[in-house]
């Protein structure tokens, strides 16, 4: 059971980094009128409330100060997403910094 929840975990924050992405390929447009003709707009917006409530069914079964800590793994994400797909750096310093998130996530996840 703890590998499916943990499992939820892990696609709660891709999901959620997918969901910054599309709102980011959205965020070229100069008037929210653009804004909302924008497919990628729709996407990201519907992938963080599929994110919000897998939040809330492992809030249901887990412990408040397990899950929200793991909402960090997010940021891996958005690391390898803004690198492969939106061709930005990725500095020593970003590493040491999402390397320092994974290894609070982990100590917390141990308990």
């Amino acid at each position: 059971m703890m590998v499916i929840l943990y499992t939820g975990l892990v696609v709660m924050a891709l999901l959620g980094s997918l969901g910054s992405l599309f709102f980011k390929k959205a965020s070229g447009e100069n008037s929210i009128k653009s804004l909302l003709r924008k497919p990628h707009f729709y996407i990201g917006g519907f992938l963080y409330f599929v994110s919000a409530l897998l939040n809330i069914i492992l809030l249901k079964y887990m412990d408040y100060s397990v899950v929200l800590p793991m909402t960090a793994i997010t940021y891996i994400w958005t690391m390898i997403f803004s690198y492969f797909l939106l061709k930005e750096a990725i500095t020593v310093r970003k590493i040491t910094g999402v390397g320092f998130i994974l290894f609070g996530a982990v100590l917390i996840a141990l308990r």
